[in-house]
């Protein structure tokens, strides 16, 4: 019998999990408003800009501030990086699933 499969500990909490998901769902290139990724999350800005600083130290996500207009915008976007860490990340879920069925 093989070795389970690693699971990205920075993808595998739940709350980071949630957002690599949502910013998976749009193409390669879009970002997604803060307030935008907070809303659809549910969550409150300490939760996700703490979250948010763990998927951009690990190159996951990246985070664009700019202003828009004399507000001040921060945008989110999941790097190359962060979509092929998620890709492997449900592969190695759905490996584990996979494996999880077969002795009774």
């Amino acid at each position: 019998m093989s070795a389970p499969p690693e699971l990205d500990p920075v993808i595998h909490a739940q709350a980071r999990l949630r957002v690599v998901a949502a910013l998976n769902t749009m193409g390669a290139g879009n970002e997604m408003a803060f307030p935008a990724l907070k809303d659809l999350l549910g969550m409150t800005a300490g939760n996700l800009s703490v979250h948010l600083s763990k998927l951009e130290e690990a190159g996951y996500v990246e985070i664009t501030k700019t202003h828009k207009g004399r507000t001040p915008v921060t945008y989110v976007a999941l790097t190359q990086r962060g979509r092929a860490a998620f890709d492997d990340y449900t592969k190695a879920i759905r490996a584990l699933l996979d494996n999880a069925g077969g002795t009774s």
